[in-house]
Parts: structure tokens; C-alpha cells; sequence
């Protein structure tokens, strides 16, 4: 296991799973972020993006309240006078954004508010603890829910969406009802979350990378286009990485893990 050094997260890599974890570290504000962590975010999917030994993320939260309250609005973000220069902090915490298709496995427990759905609508398997809670508590504070539904309606449709924004603090969702409705894909225990979500992450590591990371790019840029330019551009993708993920098997054969059921 290597470590990095952030201040607000802390970055690891385990090599012989080519496996890397993300952990939000600032547990006395229930994990929110603030500009330091969007712009340590945006450094640490570099290194995920840079890393030809890291071939899936897990994120997860510090301490035992929360994965992520959203945006610590008790400091300034910081944004630029001129409003026209104003930034989303979604683009700083998204891999997606940053161009990295290595997958990714979100692993949620306790509250998990607001700006925290930025996480959960970049990752591609989401999975949580049963003590989880959703909500989103902009309207509740006089602010326009805006950025955060894009992304959530894609994962869970329109009317889950404004249900969970409209209703601010005054409904959250158990994980029994995220389940429901598609926001997350599996529950589990507390104490086995983490190590799922790493075994998640570690069978999805063995596989051929760059069959992994095609499927990802694939799959969230047809979001972007029709059905038919979508079909399209995937074919390209399987021409172009299809003969070298078959090479790669076909090198060091298949790694076929014990099949879960769930």
C-alpha cells in the first residue's frame, strides 16, 4: 500500500489489487467539501488518471456520520468577482469531467446530502450501508437545486428527482427506498461496507483495463448523444479496444473471481 498527502482527503493505492481509495477526510464537517477539496479532488483523479497500475477507485467517506453533507457553507468557495467566471465544484470532484474513465465504486454510509449527489451521479456503482440517508437540502435554505438533479435524473428519472428536491430536509431517503428507485445498487452492513465496495473495485481491477475503461467512456458519453450516433460511436470503441483487450487475455488469461449472487 502507497499514501499520498492531501489535507482534506486521503489518497492510497494497493498495487497488487490495482486498486486505488479516496477517502473524504474532514469528518468534523460530516465530510463537506470546500475549495481545498475540490481542487485535491481534481489532483487525485489525475493521479488515478495517470496511474497505469490503478485500474478502479473506491470513494468513500471518514468518520462514522456521514459520507458527505455537500458544500461546507460556513466557508466561502471563493468564486471569482465577476459572475460570469463563477465555477461549478461538480467539475473539480468529477472524474468524468477530468476524463477518467478508470471505474469507479462509491461506497456511502450516514447522511449523504446535497452537493454530495455530485459523487454519487459520477460514479459508476454506488452502494451503501444500511444506516444511509439521501437528501438534498437546498430549497430548504432559500437556494435554487439546480446542478446536482442533472446528473441525478439520468441515474433515477425526473419524478424521483424533483421529489428529492422539492421536499429539501423535510423527507430522506432510507436505503431500502434508494435502492428502490436505482440510486444505489446494493446494501450492506456498516462494518462490511468498505471491504465490499473494495471487493467491488478489485474484480473490476482484474479485468483487461482497457476493456473496463472503454466500457465507462462508452457508456456515459452515448448519455450525451442519440440512440443512433450512440450505437455508433460504440462500435468504434469495440474495433478499437476490443483486439487489445483480446490480446491481453489471451496473454494472461481470463481472472474469473467466485460469482456473487444479489
Amino acid at each position: 500500500m502507497t499514501t499520498t498527502d492531501f489535507h482534506t482527503i486521503i489518497y492510497e493505492t494497493f498495487p497488487a489489487d490495482h486498486v486505488a481509495v479516496i477517502t473524504l477526510n474532514r469528518p468534523k464537517v460530516l465530510n463537506a467539501f470546500d475549495r481545498r477539496m475540490c481542487e485535491e479532488m481534481r489532483q487525485a483523479w489525475h493521479r488515478v488518471k495517470d496511474d497505469t497500475e490503478v485500474h478502479a477507485v473506491v470513494l468513500r467517506g471518514a468518520g462514522e456520520r456521514a459520507f458527505c453533507a455537500g458544500l461546507d457553507t460556513k466557508k466561502s468557495y471563493g468564486q471569482p468577482e465577476l459572475v460570469w467566471n463563477h465555477e461549478d465544484p461538480g467539475e473539480l470532484l468529477s472524474p468524468k469531467w477530468q476524463k477518467v474513465w478508470k471505474p469507479v465504486v462509491c461506497a456511502v454510509h450516514g447522511i449523504c446530502a446535497a452537493g454530495a449527489f455530485y459523487f454519487l451521479n459520477e460514479a459508476d456503482i454506488v452502494i451503501c450501508s444500511d444506516d444511509a440517508e439521501f437528501f438534498d437540502s437546498h430549497v430548504t435554505y432559500g437556494m435554487v437545486s439546480a446542478l446536482e438533479p442533472v446528473g441525478l435524473m439520468r441515474k433515477i428519472g425526473l419524478g424521483e428527482t424533483l421529489r428529492i428536491a422539492l421536499m429539501g430536509n423535510d423527507e430522506r431517503l432510507t436505503a431500502q427506498t434508494a435502492l428502490r428507485i436505482g440510486l444505489v445498487t446494493e446494501i450492506v452492513d456498516r462494518t462490511s461496507l468498505w471491504d465490499r465496495a473494495y471487493q467491488l473495485a478489485a474484480t473490476i481491477a482484474c479485468k483487461p483495463p482497457v476493456a473496463t475503461q472503454g466500457t465507462v467512456k462508452a457508456i456515459w458519453e452515448s448519455l450525451d448523444r442519440p440512440y443512433r450516433a450512440a450505437m455508433d460511436q460504440g462500435l468504434l470503441y469495440t474495433r478499437v479496444g476490443n483486439p487489445l483487450g483480446a490480446a491481453e487475455v489471451s496473454e494472461r488469461g481470463a481472472h474469473r473471481p467466485a460469482p456473487r449472487q444479489r
